[in-house]
């Protein structure tokens, strides 16, 4: 139970009532939780306004990929909700990413709030990666001024061991052992990617399809 405030829960579901059961559900064991495409679609920023009551952390996954000028606009709004974490394609290029970290240390002063982590989005763990795209990618994020990136816990000790500064690594695709990858192609373990460097973890489907959440929670380290 030590690591579970490395998960990430994701909510992928389809109304609020379902994001609720499992913020009431798992919340203080859990602290962090998704927002997705699918969930803030869904709900918009009424989920996240219930996840900051309760006392959880937002990651908010967007994956922000635009020209500078909307994704500037779209990180000041995700500031004003009052996020821990947001993502964002680091294929959107330079102007892109560091008229985002600009806008955020702005909007954040600006507003007097903390300031979320800004994570690079690589190559998606539902795809084949080469180690050396994902590390040129998370490269370029970094000297962007970004705070970290997300990968597959197949890439992490690789970025670990050839990117010496301080970084973030958020690792989808965590699977319990035996468990079917589903449509992920890059997985791994809890006890896996915390080994290889990962800093927090997002689990999805075991949560969310377990009889019971919490203990399925419990049993993943």
């Amino acid at each position: 139970m030590k690591n579970t405030s490395k998960i990430i829960l994701a909510l992928d579901v389809e109304d609020i009532s379902s994001a609720r059961y499992f913020l009431n559900r798992l919340y203080p064991r859990v602290k962090n939780f998704k927002v997705g495409a699918q969930l803030f679609l869904a709900c918009g920023p009424g989920i996240i306004q219930s996840i900051n009551k309760k006392g959880g952390r937002v990651f908010l996954d967007l994956k922000l990929f635009d020209i500078p000028n909307t994704v500037v606009n779209a990180v000041r709004q995700a500031i004003r909700l009052k996020i821990a974490m947001l993502t964002l394609h680091i294929s959107g290029g330079d102007r892109m990413l560091l008229a985002a970290v600009a806008a955020a240390r702005e909007e954040s002063r600006r507003r007097r709030l903390k300031r979320p982590l800004l994570l690079g989005v690589t190559v998606l763990t539902s795809q084949e990666a080469d180690p050396r795209t994902v590390l040129a990618m998370a490269r370029r994020g970094l000297r962007c001024g970004l705070d970290g990136v997300v990968c597959s816990a197949k890439e992490a000790a690789f970025l670990r061991s050839r990117i010496k500064k301080r970084f973030i690594i958020v690792t989808p695709g965590i699977r319990p052992k035996g468990m079917a990858a589903a449509d992920q192609k890059r997985t791994a373990t809890a006890s896996e990617a915390i080994q290889a460097g990962s800093n927090y973890l997002v689990v999805g489907r075991p949560i969310l399809k377990a009889a019971d959440p919490l203990k399925a929670v419990e049993e993943l380290f």
